[in-house]
């Protein structure tokens, strides 16, 4: 073991590849924050949280489950929620069976907005991300993203404490 702990370190190939993921990961998504802000008025966390609660069974889910969703910390979901029940995109109920749950449910207004912004969310992923890729590309870069999702990384030392 070395001192970090580790059996060994990053190669200087790897790094760069991880570095490369991070940049191309920071490109693309301030290009489509850019883009839904410009046209639709709408930052993409709050796309995303709109988009969750679509797909959501019944169009809801608990603050937290919204929060792990769209990998927000739960005070910045509940801010986000906070501005988009005010807009009228999202409204709060109690969970019956628990006084202190909440769930998040899209209103009809979030789901017509959702809707409008998605031409401007896809229009985005195609033009950022789709059109520099192969298919052949994709289907590896898909693995390599499913492998490191599926708990290939840790949850942070904060999020432990709090599952």
């Amino acid at each position: 073991m070395t001192e970090t702990g580790l059996d060994r370190l990053p190669t200087r190939g790897e790094l760069l590849a991880y570095r490369t993921f991070l940049r191309a990961h920071a490109r693309v998504t301030r290009c489509l924050e850019g883009d839904l802000i410009a046209e639709q008025r709408l930052t993409l966390a709050a796309y995303d949280v709109l988009h969750a609660l679509f797909e959501a069974p019944e169009r809801r889910l608990r603050m937290t489950e919204l929060a792990d969703t769209v990998l927000l910390s739960r005070s910045g979901v509940t801010r986000l929620v906070d501005r988009l029940e005010r807009i009228g995109l999202v409204s709060r109920v109690r969970v019956d069976s628990d006084g202190r749950g909440v769930l998040a449910v899209i209103t009809e207004a979030g789901e017509g907005r959702l809707r409008t912004a998605s031409s401007t969310h896809l229009g985005g992923v195609t033009q950022y991300f789709l059109s520099v890729t192969e298919p052949r590309e994709l289907e590896e870069f898909a693995r390599t993203c499913e492998k490191l999702a599926a708990g290939g990384v840790p949850a942070p030392p904060g999020q432990r404490a709090q599952a």
